[in-house]
């Protein structure tokens, strides 16, 4: 089968297309045939090497952390799902990903794939839903009712982030910059600052019960979200480089989300796109063959939205 795998670690031209033998399911393992996977920007990190702490991976490395296709055969065990299942799924991160025709995946992280947006774009879904929710749902504690401010909302976690607390009847308030402001507002935003011209703590002039920090914003800009809480509340931030800020003598917390593979959570955000609740939005489909290049456009700020990478069977 032909897959995209890094030898070593470093630069996007470290990857390289290639024949690779087909895996065969081991217990508690199914097959898919892969109909797409995706581009993450962790994708580029761990191919860097700069994540081998927390998460070191066996070289050669085929990458690759969402995975959307078709059971095509099924380890000793698993119970749940059949040959010719569509599912989706969010794969280990330090185990060989979907960047290939076949792709390895423990049953119990896969559940049933949306049926109404193409298999493919399915893989868009399973890494960035989940941050979304896990950042609002079981972090921020977001119910209905209350005020969160989605700081970067431009970008694919953020869409969902904005779908998802409007769903939940939340106030949404949303930075962006001018390219991305309609598509946050088409997501439901009920405000949109836009960062490029507005300082953020002079827009929200009431307190928000959650603030969740998608963008790379500097230390200081970081620290001063924390202001904009009120007493009780949290800040959830996805830049792990810098510690999310709270503050003890208000009880606002500060939580450092790292996101993780839940099958149950998967499903409830398939059934809100099986809803018509929430859009799965895909900005470009490439062919696995170009991956390498995907990764080079990446590393030059070049790639906006979410891809999907689709291999030669697919």
């Amino acid at each position: 089968m032909k897959a995209v795998r890094f030898h070593e670690y470093g630069d996007p031209s470290v990857l390289r297309y290639e024949d690779v033998e087909q895996p065969v399911p081991g217990a508690g393992q199914v097959r898919i045939r892969v109909a797409a996977t995706s581009f993450n920007s962790v994708d580029g990190n761990i191919r860097g090497g700069f994540m081998q702490g927390p998460i070191p991976v066996e070289l050669p490395h085929t990458p690759g952390i969402d995975v959307a296709g078709t059971v095509d055969a099924l380890g000793a065990g698993v119970d749940g799902f059949a040959a010719g299942d569509d599912v989706v799924g969010f794969l280990p991160m330090d185990k060989n990903g979907a960047a290939a025709e076949y792709v390895l995946a423990p049953a119990e992280l896969l559940t049933s794939a949306p049926k109404n947006v193409p298999l493919a774009d399915a893989a868009a879904l399973p890494l960035v839903g989940l941050t979304a929710y896990q950042a609002l749902f079981e972090h921020g504690k977001l119910t209905a009712g209350q005020r969160v401010l989605i700081n970067g909302a431009g970008g694919a976690v953020g869409g969902y982030a904005v779908q998802l607390a409007k769903n939940a009847r939340a106030h949404v308030i949303a930075t962006a910059s001018p390219r991305s402001a309609d598509s946050v507002k088409t997501a439901g935003a009920d405000e949109v600052v836009d960062h490029t011209t507005t300082g953020v703590t002079a827009a929200v002039t009431e307190p928000v019960d959650v603030v969740l920090n998608l963008a790379p914003v500097d230390p200081a800009e970081l620290a001063a979200l924390v202001t904009l809480v009120r007493p009780g509340g949290v800040v959830v931030n996805t830049t792990v480089w810098m510690p999310a800020p709270s503050d003890e003598e208000r009880g606002v917390l500060g939580i450092d989300l790292f996101v993780r593979s839940d099958a149950g959570q998967l499903a409830k955000l398939v059934g809100q796109v099986d809803h018509g609740e929430l859009r799965v939005e895909v900005a470009e489909r490439v062919p696995l063959a170009e991956l390498p290049a995907l990764h080079a456009r990446a590393a030059e700020g070049a790639v906006h939205g979410k891809v999907v990478v689709v291999p030669p069977t697919a």
